[in-house]
């Protein structure tokens, strides 16, 4: 650009001289202003195309991160999970050791009480049975007005015994 200002000043008287390097010099401002537009657009432009980018490469960003955050959710919970069943397992066998203590110490005192157990109940009963078949066994071989007395007679021991036993835990309570 200098040079071509400089051969159109050689060959020009200076009247004419300074109107061509006017001239030139707005032609040259021309271009520069031109050459800025242009670099202004095409930076506008990829300044656009920039950003869009790293838009883009944020958005890959987050997924992968929300992936890996995912995972590590689903880690923990697995791991929690898995804690929460010991504990409860371990809470269950407790419960359970507790509760044969428990029914352990209250068999034990009722015992000693002199309440009867399910077991003491039920002999009571086999033997009650048992009387009641001996009663009738004899009652058959007796006169028709005796069976009731000799009835009497065979279960009065049993009777004692569970009157006391019944006295016993009346007193005991």
């Amino acid at each position: 650009m200098v040079k071509k200002i400089k051969s159109t000043a050689s060959r020009v008287p200076q009247a004419d001289k300074s109107s061509q390097l006017a001239g030139a010099v707005k032609d040259s401002a021309q271009q520069i202003w031109l050459a800025g537009m242009g670099a202004f657009s095409k930076a506008q432009e990829e300044g656009t195309k920039v950003f869009e980018a790293l838009v883009k490469e944020g958005m890959s960003l987050q997924k992968k991160t929300q992936g890996i955050a995912e995972e590590k959710i689903s880690e923990v919970t697995g791991k929690m999970s898995a804690m929460a069943d010991t504990v409860t397992s371990k809470a269950g066998q407790n419960w359970d050791k507790l509760e044969t203590i428990f029914e352990a110490r209250t068999a034990k005192a009722l015992n000693k009480l002199g309440v009867p157990t399910a077991k003491d109940v039920d002999a009571l009963v086999q033997r009650v049975d048992a009387l009641a078949a001996a009663v009738a066994k004899l009652s058959k071989g007796v006169a028709p007005k005796a069976p009731a007395k000799v009835a009497r007679k065979a279960a009065a021991p049993a009777r004692k015994a569970a009157v006391k036993r019944a006295r016993k835990t009346a007193a005991a309570a």
